[in-house]
């Protein structure tokens, strides 16, 4: 895509955009307006987002933007994923799907897949007939990727899966999964034996277990996947064996990048939720923003989300020049989403009751954003690496 000059304005808002940055934020959000806001709860309700949702993102172009125009794509920069993941956050935290599909889940099949890989797969992904998840936790494995049992085993001219998924988001829809696998279960160290490889729905001996009842994020399905004797061909095989956990630690940076911009939209959508409702709510004769306590609250909350977008804007702006910033993308994924998870009682507080019912949209934001800090790694994990990246 193109870039071309936009206002100083809209510069400042994302330094990055382009007039087709724009263009496409735009598009998207009347879209969402009309075919995903009316629906909404009802999709809350019956904790899926329909299929037929996905097929309408894929015809209108808001699926993989970043993926080839080779593959059906639009050859788009990060900001594209960006602005899907931002929109579509905007609507609530039941809507993470489509862009883990498009920002974390296909980059995997279009970097390391091989040119059969990306032909069979990638034009279905862009247009919505395939889902994807990637399968990487364990019912006994979060964070310690190194540490998963699943193994594929090498069988002549195939490979033989054994072992058990679970918090796998797109689980339910999903068509195609991403599967880490351990090839080498003797490998020192561990994580020089995981592959990751490519499994299709209706393989013999694969097959889902339940759909997860998550404390928030209703609509976005997760579910555990189970793997009994499942075979695939070598050629199900994602780039090279033994470098999968290589991969996995390249995309997680992108990941991670993901997970802080809906933690940030998640801040941003609380605090404006709360300044609105301030000022029209009244007690003891004012509006609720008039007294000085409320006045303290959100002048902090403001401040610290306005930290959040700087500091993401700065991050998005870098990853799509291709640098390196682990560390840093840690950092923002653990303070951004630690932020919005300790900022959202607060502004449930200050609805008062109001802000416990369900057709308050503040309460979904107060138990949607708990697991922001958990997931595309533990905020603790994050600490981890920056420490390590200091030397330490």
């Amino acid at each position: 895509m193109a870039k071309t000059a936009v206002s100083n304005m809209q510069k400042k808002e994302r330094p990055y955009y382009t007039e087709e940055h724009l263009m496409f934020r735009d598009s998207l959000r009347k879209f969402l307006e009309k075919e995903c806001l009316p629906y909404f709860e009802q999709w809350e309700e019956e904790r899926l987002v329909p299929r037929e949702f996905w097929r309408k993102m894929g015809e209108n172009g808001f699926l993989c933007p970043s993926v080839s125009e080779e593959y059906g794509g639009a050859s788009g920069d990060f900001g594209f994923s960006a602005i899907l993941s931002e929109e579509t956050g905007r609507i609530g935290g039941g809507m993470a799907g489509p862009g883990a599909h498009s920002g974390i889940m296909v980059p995997y099949i279009e970097s390391f897949g091989s040119e059969k890989q990306k032909n069979q797969y990638l034009p279905g992904c862009v247009s919505g007939e395939i889902i994807t998840a990637i399968a990487m936790t364990e019912p006994g494995t979060g964070s310690d990727l190194a540490g998963i049992k699943t193994t594929a085993m090498k069988n002549g001219d195939e490979y033989i899966i054994n072992g058990q998924k679970t918090f796998i988001t797109n689980g339910i829809h999903a068509d195609v999964i991403i599967v880490a696998c351990k090839t080498d279960v003797n490998a020192q160290p561990a994580h020089k034996g995981i592959s990751l490889f490519i499994v299709e729905k209706g393989t013999p001996g694969f097959s889902r277990g339940r759909k997860l009842r998550k404390v928030g994020m209703h609509a976005q399905d997760t579910a555990e996947l189970i793997f009994e004797d499942v075979r695939v061909s070598a050629e199900n095989l994602l780039g090279n064996e033994g470098e999968g956990f290589k991969y996995l630690m390249e995309n997680l940076q992108q990941e991670r990048l993901l997970a802080a911009i809906g933690g940030q939209v998640a801040a941003e959508d609380m605090l404006e939720l709360t300044l609105s409702y301030v000022k029209e709510r009244e007690a003891f004769g004012k509006p609720i923003a008039k007294f000085q306590n409320t006045q303290f609250i959100l002048a902090e909350i403001a401040t610290e989300v306005q930290l959040g977008r700087t500091f993401l804007n700065q991050l998005i702006q870098r990853h799509i020049k291709g640098d390196q910033i682990e560390t840093e993308v840690s950092m923002a994924k653990w303070w951004i989403t630690d932020m919005a998870r300790r900022n959202a009682p607060k502004c449930m507080q200050l609805h008062g009751g109001y802000g416990y019912m369900e057709e308050y949209k503040i309460a979904r934001r107060y138990r949607d954003i708990a697991v922001s800090p958990i997931f595309a790694g533990t905020n603790e994990i994050m600490k981890v690496i920056i420490a390590k990246r200091m030397g330490l």
